[in-house]
């Protein structure tokens, strides 16, 4: 079992930048209707929040998806 890459959201927007810090914090924000929740990229260990980075980019793959 490999460990997961775990980021703060300053990390993450420091490391990809093409994600500002508020914007993540809007997707976190609605975590419970836009599926980030379900999806296991947000963890949140007592106040802090923590990004999961390999199901994060799962979870944006997942909103790209064509549906016919």
């Amino acid at each position: 079992m490999t460990t997961p890459t775990l980021s703060t959201v300053k990390q993450f927007s420091d490391r990809h930048p093409a994600f500002p810090i508020g914007g993540l914090r809007h997707r976190i924000f609605h975590e419970e209707t836009n599926g980030l929740k379900k999806s296991g990229a947000i963890i949140r260990n007592g106040r802090r929040v923590l990004i999961n980075e390999e199901k994060f980019f799962a979870w944006l793959e997942s909103q790209n998806q064509i549906t016919a």
